[in-house]
């Protein structure tokens, strides 16, 4: 039997949470946060919830609050993943997080190749496993490029297109935490291409992408997510040596905080205004209506109406098969926000990455994990993909093929 610390009761972590909750294997989650209401509501809600209010910002309140437990998963936003992944060093216990961390000091991606390398070897040496971005995009989006490479005898391109289309009546731009919006909104954005690593800029290099089933084609532009990187610096080992990877993101969030960014109002540092110091982000946070976390608020807002509740997610992968180019097309199938709600009383935001991340947990909790050291998940060996699509498809979690 497992025990399990979560740290962040948010929209992912309580969905985590909820479907340990389901296993046979765990015996107790340890649900920590700052926030003691959404911990309680866990405990309240769940037979193996245990509530903990942590301050995650020191290395030794969660060494503490690991005491005796088999995995810490860590859903809290990235910049305090370095915290996390060196308590659960220190407990000497198997880790999980939703996005690459950043270490607080590097440069991002400098940050996850000392994950890749150093804190790979810290894991290897106490004999457990960290398995990092596991989500839906970073997360399942791996495991689907890497299903779709290994189909090819070369890779020369994986891109990866989310397009969020769910708009509701009132004003509400973002169905996730408008503070990771921003921050990633506003970070530099990377592409690997040619082999290399490189700097792109938040919102550039558009392009339009005619999805099946949409009659228009849909903007996507650069967001700074894992995908690039890791697989970029995996490409060689894992990928079939692809040169080119992207990331691009489009839809209702995106459209109303470009102009924003534009503006400098998703900028952190700050600015003089009529004699106040000021940080521009902080206004745009104050002034923007928090992602729905309560199943009553969702239900609030639902009943209202939604003006759309459209998606698509799209990973298309280039390469050569037997001397000849060829194109697969991965589209990610999952319930709209109408049904997720009626399905667990979830978003459709919250559902897919939620309860992507819960699979990761499961196969964890069940002994599927067997590698040691640190790694995202397009290193899964094929069993362990097979397992992970298949009880993807138990949760209407499923992916339709196309080759070209």
């Amino acid at each position: 039997m497992k025990r399990i610390l979560l740290i962040g009761a948010g929209a992912q972590g309580s969905t985590v949470a909820k479907r340990m909750n389901e296993e046979p294997n765990v015996s107790e989650i340890i649900c920590a946060d700052y926030d003691e209401k959404a911990v309680l509501e866990l405990q309240n809600d769940l037979d193996k919830a245990t509530a903990v209010k942590l301050d995650a910002t020191k290395i030794e309140n969660i060494v503490k609050a690991a005491k005796g437990v088999d995995l810490i998963v860590n859903a809290l936003p990235i910049k305090y993943g370095h915290v996390v992944i060196e308590a659960a060093l220190q407990a000497k216990v198997h880790y999980q997080d939703f996005a690459a961390a950043d270490d607080g000091k590097k440069d991002w991606v400098e940050g996850i190749k000392e994950m890749l390398s150093d804190k790979n070897e810290q894991f290897k040496a106490i004999g457990k496993s960290a398995l990092i971005s596991t989500g839906s995009a970073p997360g399942l989006a791996n495991i689907i490029a890497r299903e779709a490479t290994d189909k090819l005898d070369r890779c020369e391109a994986i891109k990866i297109f989310v397009y969020e289309g769910v708009q509701a009546k009132r004003f509400l731009p973002f169905w996730w935490s408008p503070e990771v919006a921003y921050g990633d909104m506003n970070d530099t954005a990377y592409i690997y291409e040619n082999g290399k690593i490189v700097e792109t800029e938040s919102f550039s290099r558009p392009v339009w992408v005619k999805f099946k089933g949409f009659d228009q084609e849909i903007r996507m532009v650069e967001h700074a997510h894992d995908e690039p990187v890791t697989l970029g610096l995996l490409a060689d080992q894992y990928l079939k040596g692809v040169k080119h990877v992207w990331f691009k993101y489009g839809g209702v969030g995106i459209d109303f905080a470009e102009p924003l960014y534009r503006m400098g109002l998703l900028s952190n540092q700050p600015i003089d205004v009529k004699g106040t110091t000021i940080i521009p982000r902080d206004v745009a946070l104050k002034l923007t209506p928090p992602a729905p976390k309560y199943k009553n608020e969702i239900k609030e807002i639902l009943d209202e109406g939604l003006e759309s509740d459209t998606g698509a997610f799209l990973i298309r992968v280039e390469g050569v098969k037997d001397g000849k180019a060829i194109q697969i097309d991965n589209y990610v199938n999952a319930p709209t926000c109408v049904e997720a709600f009626a399905k667990s009383g979830l978003t459709g935001e919250t559902y897919l990455t939620g309860q992507c991340g819960s699979l990761f947990t499961k196969m964890f909790v069940n002994n599927k994990i067997t590698q040691t050291g640190l790694f995202p998940p397009e290193v899964l060996n094929t069993d362990q993909r097979s397992y992970y699509l298949q009880e993807a498809a138990k949760l209407d979690i499923t992916v339709d093929e196309y080759i070209d």
